[in-house]
């Protein structure tokens, strides 16, 4: 009897120490124009961004990934690429961008902009985990401070939904979104 109890007890300190899977946590703060990536609890990733320009805005709040797409081009910003985008809150996204000397500052029409290598990580790792996925966008952005300066705010253009041009990966790692 003592050692079906002991059985039971180590069974049980078994169940408490196993690790809590978290999920993945995307952070993004529009004032530090960085991202945060957590998985299980443990920050990952510490990536710059850009967020929006002044005139436009990038909703904070909390998310869940609503559709994932490799390769698109957007129909409302003329044709501009966004490879890896996760899309979270209708047309807005996180993506990649080819613009990289403008990480780190606000430069967007209100989608959340990474590098191309960190977005395809971040992808890759979101893909699988869809469901247990969380971002959080926090802060300050542009648009915010445009305001404080005393100017007006500007609406930003009516979005539509992006249309799918093709899913080959190499062509955004070669540069080559689309022959453009």
């Amino acid at each position: 009897m003592p050692q079906i109890v002991f059985c039971i007890v180590l069974f049980a300190a078994w169940i408490a120490a196993a690790p809590v899977q978290a999920g993945i946590f995307v952070t993004v703060d529009k004032t530090a124009q960085r991202m945060t990536v957590e998985v299980d609890g443990v920050t990952r990733y510490v990536w710059p961004v850009s967020t929006a320009r002044r005139g436009y805005r990038t909703p904070n709040g909390n998310y869940k990934p609503q559709w994932l797409a490799r390769k698109w081009f957007s129909t409302v910003y003329d044709g501009s690429p966004m490879p890896y985008s996760i899309f979270f809150n209708g047309g807005y996204a996180i993506h990649g961008s080819f613009e990289i000397a403008r990480l780190g500052s606000p430069a967007s029409h209100g989608c959340i902009r990474l590098h191309p290598d960190n977005a395809a990580l971040l992808f890759a790792l979101v893909q699988p985990n869809v469901k247990d996925t969380q971002i959080v966008i926090t802060g300050e952005g542009a648009s915010a401070a445009g305001r404080e300066r005393g100017e007006r705010k500007r609406a930003p253009p009516a979005r539509r939904r992006p249309v799918t041009i093709g899913d080959s990966a190499s062509e955004w790692r070669a540069g080559d979104p689309g022959g453009r």
